[in-house]
């Protein structure tokens, strides 16, 4: 393909996209779709039981808004610290696949360290997060156990 070809496919292909990102306000309304308005009952989850039947129905948990933030830090960094554990792995094995040649085994000492300097910044980056959320658990009175209570 030409380098003529090919500038011609890419605005064939822009003109394309910017179409389709328009359409709606080209096709004035045509795709336009309504819904009901809800009644202030509706809305908040009703007077009768507080908004719980409306949370449930609505997949919302019943948790408290900090043991809530406390899993999902939990989960990121259980994540993140998968994720080092992994890199450490990598490591080991270019260092066993290395042959003994120097530069391959350089390169995964460095895997090996960045990945005990990730496990170091999870382990702190939870002890933080689980004072902190302690703390603020015990301020407000949430009741929240820290990062790990579950």
């Amino acid at each position: 393909m030409t380098i003529a070809k090919k500038k011609y496919l890419g605005y064939a292909l822009g003109i394309a996209a910017a179409l389709l990102v328009s359409a709606p306000a080209l096709l004035g309304g045509a795709l336009d779709a309504s819904a009901q308005a809800l009644s202030a009952d509706e809305l908040f989850g009703g007077a009768a039981d507080g908004g719980s039947a409306f949370a449930s129905s609505a997949g919302l948990g019943e948790k408290d808004l900090v043991d809530t933030i406390a899993s999902i830090i939990r989960v990121a960094l259980g994540f993140l610290g998968i994720i080092a554990v992994i890199i450490i792995l990598l490591g080991g094995f270019k260092w066993m696949t290395s042959q003994g040649n120097d530069t391959k085994v350089a390169d995964a000492k460095k895997l090996i360290y960045a990945g005990i300097i990730g496990i170091v910044i999870v382990l702190s980056a939870y002890a933080i997060a689980n004072f902190v959320i302690t703390k603020i658990a015990g301020v407000t009175q949430a009741g929240g156990g820290g990062v790990g209570a579950g």
